[in-house]
């Protein structure tokens, strides 16, 4: 499955710094979640659970949803190891079609 992972919102940076930014991130959350194909699932567990809550999902969803949460912490920090904390910076995710 395919995704997109732009930076967002950070101050003025040159691109090469950016572009190794959103790498960092999409590595580690690969790595976290075990794999590129883990993580497009890992997010739609997630999703669901933050639009419906809990009482609708199975056990392994709710598991992947939470996995989601922990991979996408620890991308957070990985990506911003090197350009430092930004109050309104973010990585986002978008799944492809």
């Amino acid at each position: 499955m395919n995704y997109s992972i732009t930076l967002q919102d950070f101050p003025e940076i040159p691109e090469d710094t950016r572009i190794k930014a959103e790498d960092q991130y999409r590595r580690a959350l690969e790595k976290a979640l075990g794999g590129p194909d883990e993580v497009v699932p890992a997010y739609r567990a997630w999703l669901s659970v933050s639009e419906s809550g809990n009482d609708q999902l199975s056990k392994e969803e709710m598991a992947q949803a939470t996995r989601w949460q922990r991979a996408s912490d620890l991308a957070r920090q990985a990506g911003f190891r090197t350009l430092g904390e930004s109050p309104e910076a973010y990585f986002e995710f978008k799944p492809g079609r």
